[in-house]
């Protein structure tokens, strides 16, 4: 029972990794030290395995959505936690045509107090979804450190219980212009090197 946190990928090897991500669907690649899938009118996702619990732990990753494109009703990407019961999930959702960042804890596909936010490239960079002592919290961050907490809710009874969480980095759009979303540092922060140094030269620096 590995608690979400343990599912790291920085996706620096372009390559993408079948034992990290055994249930992916669309077309999709890591392409530039990015996870990358194709947004068009099918799904395309990076799944995990149904593995994880999200009680006591978190979720982070940076996400680069698609272009709006000429959607009509919706061009998205999302960060998704799901629940073995079909249409049940949490989620961190940036959709270009509502221009919106959604937090939402659906239930048969749809969360009717979701909390929506305007869509700031730099100030909602990251999304993070977290669980601690009873309360779910979804919160956002320029840089992947310094987090502003977006919606709180109780947490339910399935996330406490749940030893088989999967999670989803997912795009999608009713039409318009096939592009792709892309995601990043998945529950890790890069390394920024130092002025005139190396990303190694960093590394051993911390030590």
């Amino acid at each position: 029972m590995p608690a979400l946190a343990t599912l790291v990928d920085d996706f620096d090897d372009n390559t993408v990794d079948g034992e990290r991500w055994p249930g992916n669907y669309g077309v999709y690649s890591e392409v530039g030290g990015r996870a990358r899938v194709q947004c068009d009118a099918d799904y395309g996702a990076y799944v995990s395995a149904a593995a994880y619990t999200l009680a006591g732990s978190s979720a982070y990753v940076r996400i680069y959505p698609p272009a709006l494109g000429g959607a009509t009703t919706t061009a998205y990407a999302q960060m998704s936690l799901l629940h073995s019961v079909e249409g049940t999930e949490i989620g961190a959702k940036i959709d270009r045509f509502t221009g919106k960042l959604r937090c939402q804890s659906n239930v048969d596909y749809f969360d009717g107090a979701a909390v929506e936010v305007t869509y700031d490239p730099v100030a909602h960079a990251y999304v993070r979804i977290s669980e601690t002592g009873g309360t779910l919290t979804w919160s956002t961050s320029p840089d992947g450190s310094t987090w502003t907490t977006r919606r709180t809710l109780a947490t339910p009874a399935w996330v406490t219980a749940s030893t088989t969480v999967e999670l989803r980095l997912e795009t999608h759009r009713n039409n318009g212009t096939v592009d792709y979303a892309e995601f990043d540092n998945l529950n890790t922060v890069p390394v920024t090197p130092p002025a005139g140094g190396t990303k190694q030269a960093a590394f051993f620096a911390l030590f």
